[in-house]
């Protein structure tokens, strides 16, 4: 008779069996900063560019997309390898070296005085995404019990969507701050990515302290290097995870987007019409921070429903809102306007709603074994999707329209909506119930 403790939970979120409450609200935690950690470079990036460097605002889209590109290549050399790390060694010391690297390029972020430095410490910041996004997107594929797993990803998302609207428009608000108590806009830049750095420290000592240790399965069990090295793509023959993994590319695509150029957007449009670099940045923020709120109210309300539905339906669903969210920008002239606010919200309901639907059937088919490095493989999907489209939308940025990055992330998404009504009419998987009833406790 097995005396093993029943598995834990939170609220309704049932999680896997040998996870503890310690484990869980660590992780919550970890979610709650991953990403605004992650995208507060754009904000403090922008910042830099404007008022740090003094580059000329027709340049800064370029830029922009030029340092994600970068960022990009590094991320698709090292996601397999960190995969790999994650699933031998284990997921937490991977995401602890992950949020210690980001502190390191937020104090080195503002010592830069050309943007070929700005590049130099892009490639440190590169190689902590790759820890951070690997260590988060795994965990939340151990954790949850298959009959929480949409629930879970959705929690995870909001909490994601909330560190994003407390990190970057609480410390995004701090140059202005600093500069309205006399400090010099340098001394803000240099104090304010100093106090994130000070996060990104903290935040890796909680998950060194409470993430569980280990890898899901035995050692023993471990598989070799070479047969991991491989396992991301050779699972792409499963057309359900080679259907992620194109979610995965627009995902990716879709919030690099929105995070780069929906801040840039707001800034330029403030300095077109005579703002200062602190107030043109504070409003580009708050129109990405108004799109981040509508996901945050939006992902509860979705989650529950991808826990009823067949993983290849909820993507399918995920991507029609995606779809709209996108292509309804190109009714909108003024993203400083106040009917602004309506297509800011319907592009945060479309980002998440991806996101979710994306990270929930991923977590359903990779095998135990070969998570990390399947999760690897799903990021690198992720990593070509922002290499491509944020490069190219930086170009149609400057040279086009500002809404074009948008136009071409909403194109991908009908595509997307095809291939998913396909796979689920030619191999749809089982449903959440039926993997669970499987499951062993």
């Amino acid at each position: 008779m097995s005396h093993e403790p029943p598995p834990e939970k939170i609220g309704p979120i049932h999680f896997a069996p040998s996870i503890t409450r310690t484990n869980a609200w660590t992780f919550l935690y970890a979610a709650f900063v991953s990403i605004g950690l992650l995208t507060f470079i754009t904000v403090g990036q922008t910042y830099i560019l404007n008022e740090h460097l003094k580059v000329a605002v027709s340049e800064q889209g370029r830029i922009s997309g030029d340092l994600v590109f970068l960022t990009e290549i590094v991320a698709l050399l090292l996601f397999v390898p960190a995969g790999m790390l994650i699933d031998r060694i284990g997921r937490r010391p991977v995401y602890v070296a992950g949020f210690l690297l980001l502190a390191m390029t937020y104090i080195l972020y503002p010592l830069a005085t050309s943007t070929g430095e700005l590049f130099l410490f892009r490639a440190i910041y590169a190689v902590g995404i790759v820890a951070v996004a690997g260590g988060l997107s795994t965990v939340l594929a151990d954790y949850p019990a298959e009959r929480s797993r949409g629930k879970l990803v959705a929690v995870v998302g909001l909490l994601n969507g909330l560190g994003i609207v407390f990190i970057n428009q609480g410390f995004g608000m701090l140059p202005e701050v600093f500069t309205g108590q006399g400090l010099s806009g340098t001394q803000a830049g240099f104090l304010t990515h100093a106090i994130i750095a000070g996060l990104a420290a903290v935040s890796a000592l909680v998950v060194a302290l409470g993430l569980k240790g280990g890898t899901p399965v035995a050692r023993q069990e471990r598989l070799p290097f070479r047969e991991l090295f491989v396992s991301g793509f050779a699972a792409a023959r499963n057309p359900r995870i080679l259907l992620a993994y194109g979610a995965a590319f627009v995902a990716r695509g879709d919030q690099s987007i929105n995070a780069t150029f929906l801040v840039l957007w707001g800034t330029t449009a403030g300095l077109a019409v005579g703002m200062e670099s602190a107030e043109a940045v504070k409003h580009g923020t708050f129109i990405f921070v108004i799109s981040q709120l509508a996901a945050l109210v939006w992902a509860p309300i979705l989650g529950p429903l991808i826990d009823r539905l067949n993983r290849v339906s909820a993507l399918a669903l995920g991507m029609a809102f995606g779809a709209i969210g996108n292509l309804a920008v190109v009714l909108l002239d003024n993203p400083l306007a106040s009917y602004g606010v309506f297509f800011f919200v319907l592009l945060g309901i479309g980002q998440i709603s991806v996101f979710l639907a994306a990270q929930s059937l991923i977590g359903q088919e990779a095998p135990v074994a070969k998570r990390g490095s399947v999760l690897g493989a799903f990021n690198i999907a992720g990593a070509i999707g922002i290499l491509l489209i944020t490069t190219s939308g930086g170009r149609l940025f400057d040279g086009i329209d500002p809404r074009a990055p948008f136009v071409v992330v909403g194109t991908i998404n009908v595509l997307l909506l095809a291939a998913s009504l396909y796979v689920r009419l030619k191999a749809p998987g089982k449903a959440p119930g039926e993997i669970e009833a499987e499951t062993p406790t």
